[in-house]
């Protein structure tokens, strides 16, 4: 099997990007992508797409290649001697008008330096429900653990735990929705070529689409209250602690001075923080939160 070079990944990325903003708009039926073609002063660019639909409230589907010197603190958190690097990739979330939709995140990614051809590539899906079904957690999980098992039966419960571990917001004790799978730093090994872990890796892209399209199409016409928009907002506010403290995507964009509106493309249209809120006891949105676990076997 052919070992892909950076640019056959950055190719197969832009029209990952293509196809799954077709696919969108197809599914949401009016909204249709706004692009924004950026270049980075430092080396590269890329084409972020925005969609304000009817269904889709907001959404995101951005593509990057980026490359220069790698900044001294980021090198030194790699643990990697200063060096240029090359970085691309696909990076999605989706925030539909209805709350009984959940948020879904992507990310596919490719990252090389100079520094003796070290490369690896990293990503993974994970669903935010503002409320929990468990018929659609594990439709979710079982399709995750389908496209790993086509590669390896130890990807799946390793990178289930990884998200589960990654998605998790400390200062709230809470995961951030019901994980999916996370994985990092992917190169080749004893057990599988730089082939074997592209065909993975763009396995995971085309599984996006598959997914969303069946979540969205067991919720998108459930009834909601403006009780269940406002938890909506309430959830969205956990969405948006967790990728300004904790996740290193969004730090890796401000820290390489990536394109500002496209590193925070993830933030939610509208969201809320009430002081000290507690939901009803036996209500819909207490069962959600006691799932908000590490740990839980959806398949």
């Amino acid at each position: 099997m052919h070992n892909p070079n950076k640019e056959e990944i950055k190719g197969w990325f832009m029209d990952l990007q293509d196809r799954i903003c077709q696919g969108l708009e197809k599914l949401d039926g009016e909204g249709q992508f706004r692009e924004d073609k950026w270049t980075r002063p430092e080396g590269g660019g890329g084409r972020s797409r925005v969609i304000l639909g009817k269904h889709i409230e907001k959404g995101g589907v951005n593509f990057s290649a980026v490359e220069g010197r790698l900044p001294a603190k980021i090198s030194g958190a790699l643990g990697l001697a200063e060096t240029d690097f090359f970085a691309t990739g696909v990076s999605i979330v989706l925030h539909s008008a209805n709350p009984h939709v959940p948020i879904i995140h992507m990310n596919v990614r490719y990252f090389e330096t100079d520094e003796a051809g070290k490369y690896w590539f990293g990503g993974g899906i994970d669903v935010t429900p503002h409320y929990i079904v468990d018929n659609d957690a594990s439709f979710f999980h079982g399709l995750l653990k389908s496209t790993c098992d086509n590669h390896d039966e130890a990807y799946y419960p390793e990178f289930k735990k990884w998200a589960d571990d990654y998605f998790y917001i400390p200062h709230r004790k809470e995961t951030r929705g019901i994980g999916g799978i996370f994985f990092d730093r992917l190169e080749a090994d004893e057990q599988h070529t730089k082939a074997d872990r592209w065909k993975f890796v763009q396995d995971v892209g085309d599984a996006f689409l598959t997914c969303y399209k069946e979540l969205f199409s067991r919720n998108s016409n459930r009834k909601y209250s403006d009780k269940e928009k406002n938890w909506q907002k309430i959830r969205r506010g956990r969405y948006v602690e967790f990728n300004l403290v904790w996740d290193k995507g969004t730090k890796f964009g401000l820290q390489t001075n990536g394109r500002i509106e496209s590193i925070l493309m993830s933030m939610p249209p509208q969201a809320e923080w009430i002081y000290s809120h507690e939901p009803e006891e036996g209500s819909a949105e207490e069962a959600t939160l006691s799932k908000l676990i590490k740990g839980i076997n959806w398949v």
